[in-house]
């Protein structure tokens, strides 16, 4: 049997024992406790990181999808516009952020691919439009050609007055159409039309005033030294420039107003300036006018206005293939300076006067008694007048009356052409200079048709009193 103090000491040995067993559970527990602590932060830690990278894409994901919204509703429709106006600008990014990223390559690649198919397309829309106006022009211009033929042979088949002055009225509107006409097709890359033989610039600049309302309102100058003439295959492209010229200035200026054009002679070409005293144009406006005077580029009918404006973009391309030069600047008169400038090679020769004389109703040169025959400006074996020597008068053959002072109506002419009629006098006489420093007046279309009216008037009464009065006898007796 155990005694008592055994006993204790059992009890206090199981009792250390159980302390330790506790008291290493204890720490054991600890160590967990600390672990799940360490753990717990390290996963609130990659939560919060989750969340604010989910918060950060999100937020990339809007502002992605509001750049594809503003690429679709703004962007878009400006690089069409653009496309049409320069000057239109277009739109950037709406975020900084995306300067430079993959985003904003593709959505430059996108407006690139789009500004492309729309360039394309619009080019291959207008060419069929220009193809299409341009047979239609041709054919238009075909025909009013035939008319204009039509009328001027009715012109001289008729003596009745009052149909002379209805068929000059006609011919004259005819005239308007042919030119409107002419310059849609020259526009759209027809050919002129016409094929005209060596003219002089006097000529060629009244020619092309007569196509316009208002030409009672244009003064010519003419300043030339030599008997410049312009050569046959540019004869028509210049009178169409000249013509769309003297139509801007004579639109922009009061109707009361002159415009006045000078020709000017230097040492490798002439020059045709016009002045107007209209309301003249603003820098942009002359700078746009330029670009279309150039020739530079190639034009898009959607370019030109609505309605379109042909008359300058006609003349552009006409610059570009013949060779010579539009320049429009702010003139002096408050209004606009248009110059034609036309290099002496290749489009430039010197006519022989004598052998082809200018037109009377052409403006007479302002040149010295001694002419000045420089040929410098003239394309290399042009034709040089001979010497400044009188031709001797020719007698007229005496069994025909002395000719009528009669003027050929301006509707009887050909487009840009003008009548040609011998001298009355030969330049022999002393009075011949002084006779040919003013130039003819200019009339109304009324006014010349009373006076073809008039002329034709006197020649019937002449032949009715032919037909009833008897033969005289050679000494002027009944």
């Amino acid at each position: 049997m155990t005694s008592i103090p055994e006993a204790l000491l059992w009890c206090l040995s199981a009792g250390t024992a159980a302390a330790v067993v506790l008291a290493a559970l204890s720490i054991r527990a600890g160590r967990r406790r600390a672990d799940l602590r360490k753990r717990l932060s390290a996963a609130e830690e990659q939560n919060s990181a989750t969340l604010h990278s989910n918060t950060e894409l999100t937020a990339r994901l809007r502002a992605t999808e509001a750049e594809i919204r503003h690429l679709a509703g703004s962007r878009l429709p400006e690089l069409t516009l653009a496309l049409a106006h320069p000057h239109v600008p277009v739109p950037g990014l709406l975020d900084a952020r995306f300067n430079g990223s993959e985003t904003d390559q593709a959505l430059n690649a996108v407006l690139e691919q789009v500004s492309d198919a729309i360039t394309k397309e619009r080019a291959r829309v207008d060419a069929a439009a220009q193809s299409t106006l341009r047979g239609a022009t041709t054919t238009i211009q075909a025909l009013l050609y035939q008319l204009q033929t039509a009328l001027q042979e009715m012109q001289h088949r008729y003596d009745d007055p009052n149909i002379a002055q209805d068929l000059l009225n006609a011919d004259y509107l005819n005239e308007q159409a042919l030119r409107r006409v002419q310059a849609t097709g020259v526009v759209c890359g027809a050919w002129p039309g016409l094929t005209r033989e060596d003219s002089y610039l006097a000529e060629l600049v009244v020619g092309a005033t007569s196509r316009l309302r208002g030409y009672e309102r244009v003064n010519i100058s003419n300043q030339l030294r030599d008997p410049i003439a312009v050569v046959a295959r540019a004869v028509e492209p210049i009178a169409i420039t000249v013509t769309e010229l003297l139509a801007n200035a004579l639109h922009h200026s009061h109707r009361e107003l002159p415009v006045t054009i000078t020709l000017q002679q230097g040492n490798r070409g002439a020059s045709v300036i016009v002045d107007d005293y209209g309301v003249g144009m603003h820098d942009d406006e002359i700078k746009a006018a330029m670009e279309l005077l150039s020739g530079d580029e190639d034009l898009l009918l959607t370019q030109l206005g609505d309605p379109p404006r042909s008359g300058f973009a006609a003349a552009g391309q006409l610059v570009r293939q013949y060779g010579y030069g539009v320049h429009v600047e702010p003139s002096p008169y408050g209004g606009v300076r248009a110059v034609v400038y036309i290099p002496g090679d290749p489009l430039l020769t010197v006519l022989d006067e004598s052998a082809q004389p200018m037109s009377v109703m052409a403006p007479l040169p302002h040149r010295s008694s001694v002419p000045d025959r420089s040929a410098s400006m003239l394309p290399t074996g042009s034709a040089t007048p001979p010497p400044a020597a009188a031709p001797a008068p020719q007698p007229a053959p005496a069994a025909q009356p002395a000719p009528a002072p009669s003027y050929e109506a301006p509707a009887q002419q050909a487009e840009g052409e003008l009548p040609r009629r011998r001298r009355r006098k030969p330049v022999s006489e002393p009075d011949e200079s002084a006779a040919r420093t003013e130039s003819a007046p200019e009339r109304s279309p009324e006014e010349t048709g009373t006076r073809w009216a008039a002329l034709q008037r006197g020649t019937e009464s002449g032949r009715a009193a032919a037909h009833s009065e008897p033969p005289r006898s050679p000494e002027g007796n009944a």
